[in-house]
C-alpha cells in the first residue's frame, strides 16, 4: 500500500516507518521535522488546509494514499500548558481524520493510549487486568483527547460505512537503549505504578500498527497494545495486592503478567510482543 504516517519522526513514528517499509509498503512521513528526501514532507497538521492538501497529494511525493497511520501528538502532559495539549491534539486528530475522509482514504490506524483507561490510576481501576471493555476514564487533558478521539472515530464510521478506524491503545512506548532504569528499579513497586507497571517496545508497537493495517475492516475497533510482562521483578499478584487491594481480578494472574490485557489484540490481530526487557531482544 501507499501510506502516510503522521508523527513520523517520533520514537513510535520512526519504528513504524521502518517496519512498514520493511513490509514492502510505500511510506510517506508527515511531521514538523524529519529527514530530507522523498520519504518525508513537512506538514503542520494543526492547519487543516495543510493536512488536507498533504493527504490529497504532494508533488514529487504521491498522488493518493491507501491508508493513514496517525501518530502525531504532543506526547505527554507537561511539555506545554494543559489547554494547549488539549487544543493541539484534538485539532490535529480531527484534521487528520476529516482530511482522510475528504481524500477518499478508507483505512485509518491511529495511536490511542492507556490514558483513555484511567492513567495515572490515582483512582483504582474497576477491575484488573484492564481490557477493552473497561469504561473510558480521562484524568488529564492528554487522556481526555484520547477518549474524545475514540468517540469521534466511532461516529465517523457511521458517516462512512466503508471506513475502517483502528485505535491502538499504547502504553508507554520504549525504544532500544531506554531500558536502563528497568534494571535499576525492577524491585521497586513505585516504579511505573502510574502505568500499572506496563510498557511496550517501539518495535512491538510498530508491529501492532502493521497487523492492524492488514486486518482492517469497516467499523471502529480499539485494542490494547503492551508488552506481555510488567517492567518489574516483583510478581504481578503482589503488585496488585499492595497497590490495589480489593480491586476485582478478572483472571488468575501469571507471575509477571501485564495488567493491560492484550488478549483481544492477540486473538484478532495476531499480535505477540517479542521485545521484552527481561530478554536480549529489547536491546538488539
Amino acid at each position: 500500500m501507499r501510506l502516510a504516517v503522521t508523527g513520523s519522526s517520533g520514537t513510535l513514528g520512526t519504528a513504524t516507518v521502518d517496519r512498514l517499509r520493511a513490509d514492502g509498503h510505500e511510506v510517506l512521513g508527515l511531521d514538523l521535522t524529519g529527514p530530507p528526501g522523498a520519504g518525508f514532507t513537512r506538514v503542520d497538521l494543526a492547519d487543516y488546509g495543510q493536512a488536507l492538501d498533504a493527504l490529497l497529494g504532494v508533488t514529487a511525493r504521491h498522488t493518493g494514499l491507501d491508508a493513514l497511520v496517525h501518530l502525531a501528538a504532543v506526547p505527554v502532559n507537561g511539555l506545554v500548558p494543559d489547554a494547549t495539549t488539549f487544543h493541539t491534539n484534538m485539532t490535529i486528530s480531527f484534521n487528520a481524520f476529516h482530511a482522510a475522509l475528504r481524500a477518499g482514504i478508507r483505512s485509518i490506524v491511529y495511536a490511542s493510549s492507556i490514558t483513555a483507561l484511567g492513567f495515572p490510576f490515582d483512582e483504582p481501576p474497576a477491575y484488573l487486568p484492564l481490557d477493552e471493555e473497561s469504561e473510558p476514564r480521562a484524568n488529564n487533558t492528554y487522556g481526555l483527547v484520547k477518549v474524545l478521539e475514540e468517540a469521534m472515530a466511532a461516529q465517523l464510521v457511521r458517516w462512512r460505512p466503508d471506513l475502517s478506524v483502528t485505535a491502538l491503545r499504547f502504553t508507554n512506548v520504549t525504544g532500544p537503549g531506554e531500558y536502563g532504569t528497568f534494571a535499576e528499579r525492577a524491585h521497586d513497586p513505585a516504579y511505573r505504578r502510574v502505568l500499572l507497571w506496563t510498557y511496550v517496545d517501539a518495535r512491538d508497537a510498530a508491529a501492532a500498527v502493521s497487523l492492524a493495517l492488514d486486518a482492517a475492516r469497516p467499523g471502529f475497533r480499539a485494542y490494547n497494545v503492551a508488552a506481555s510482562d510488567t517492567g518489574l521483578t516483583v510478581p504481578t499478584p503482589d503488585l496488585v495486592a499492595g497497590a490495589f487491594p480489593g480491586v476485582p481480578l478478572r483472571k488468575d494472574l501469571g507471575e509477571h503478567e501485564t495488567l493491560m490485557s492484550i488478549d483481544k489484540a492477540r486473538a484478532e490481530l495476531g499480535y505477540e510482543p517479542v521485545h521484552l526487557w527481561r530478554g536480549r531482544r529489547c536491546q538488539e
